[in-house]
């Protein structure tokens, strides 16, 4: 431990490890990934491709094919460049290590994506969260204020936002964008469910970059994200990748899937259409506050401190969702739950309508007593 202590960093003794709860056997409804697999004759023509792939050589290391497949299918302005990460996770990471130094800033709102504070605080730099308001809006004088006296180098704004579902005003969001000394990073994650991009704005903007992902669409397990922006953040950014960061799989596979973007549309719009049934459905159990989404999650509140006791009562009945009460602040009492397929959806009301049920007899055999 001495010697844990003498090299390892500080800040790094104080993190803790990204945690992920083993869902086996559950139906899991925790982590926004897509419920729906591909239909039988596309998995068969996706593995005929897969024979054909030479998994003894290097990958290409600039994923040219891939990235010409992906500027189509995003609709990426053609004087935009592309950059690809081993997910999201992994762009966050070299943004950062590109502008990293000890006495440089990051900015976000918060409650937002656990990952800005993680790497930042990883990295050596100072993260300064900026409260969102009690309906999880921006606190747009807030964030000018802590813009002015600052100065960040990156500003992120998750759109929608995670874990709170919602999309910022993109005044606000404009306004941010202009008023910032660095960069500003736009996360797409869950665009495709939401409808809205600032995409089209990367012309006016040259300190907008726009971050998505391929993990909500159903290609979570290939682990791949992507960066839009100018070729001159862009060559900078290029210098921090690291070679042969996306494997040859990973670029056959989505490319082979965005090639039938049609199935991961329809997936998308299943996906919609069943978040509209699955909020109303959550707005008709007692003693819950559920908040819009424009994502394919759903946030909700508890009465005061039943957030675990449900939680785990779900967990315990076969079903694995989030439990973010433990946050504190903004997100005390609050579960998030996935959308999933209709059935797993259906499961999950009548399951979380049951323990409200005998939550409240056993609440009002409390109060008799």
């Amino acid at each position: 431990m001495n010697r844990v202590d003498q090299w390892i960093r500080p800040e790094v003794r104080q993190l803790s490890a990204y945690q992920v709860m083993d869902a086996a056997g559950l139906i899991k409804l925790d982590a926004m990934e897509n419920p729906y697999t591909w239909p039988p004759e596309l998995v068969e023509a996706w593995l005929a491709q897969l024979r054909e792939v030479s998994v003894n050589r290097y990958p290409d290391p600039q994923s040219r094919s891939l990235k010409l497949r992906l500027q189509h299918y995003m609709e990426v302005p053609k004087d935009k460049e592309i950059i690809l990460g081993n997910g999201s996770d992994e762009i966050i990471q070299m943004i950062l290590l590109a502008v990293a130094g000890s006495d440089r800033v990051i900015v976000a709102p918060e409650p937002t994506f656990v990952m800005y504070r993680q790497i930042a605080t990883m990295l050596g730099l100072r993260y300064q969260g900026v409260p969102l308001r009690d309906d999880f809006s921006l606190d747009l004088p807030a964030m000018l204020q802590v813009l002015q006296k600052q100065a960040p180098a990156v500003v992120f704004l998750a759109y929608p936002n995670n874990p709170t579902g919602n999309l910022f005003s993109e005044k606000e969001i404009q306004t941010i964008i202009e008023a910032a000394p660095g960069l500003v990073v736009v996360d797409e994650a869950y665009s495709v469910f939401a409808g809205k991009t600032f995409m089209p704005q990367l012309s006016d903007y040259d300190q907008l970059l726009v971050m998505r992902t391929l993990s909500k669409v159903g290609l979570a397990g290939l682990r791949l994200g992507m960066l839009v922006g100018s070729p001159i953040w862009m060559r900078e950014l290029e210098k921090i990748r690291l070679p042969y960061n996306i494997n040859l799989l990973t670029q056959v596979s989505t490319e082979f899937a965005l090639k039938h973007g049609g199935e991961l549309d329809r997936q998308a719009q299943n996906i919609r259409s069943d978040r509209s049934s699955l909020q109303h459905a959550l707005q008709q159990l007692p003693g819950l506050q559920i908040y819009p989404s424009d994502a394919n999650f759903i946030l909700f509140r508890t009465l005061p401190y039943q957030a675990q006791e449900i939680f785990t009562a779900l967990k315990s009945r076969g079903i694995l969702i989030k439990n973010l009460s433990s946050h504190g602040g903004l997100l005390a009492d609050c579960l998030r739950v996935t959308v999933g397929t209709p059935e797993e959806n259906r499961i999950f009301i009548e399951t979380l309508k049951d323990i409200l049920i005998n939550e409240d007899k056993v609440q009002g055999a409390k109060a008799k007593k």
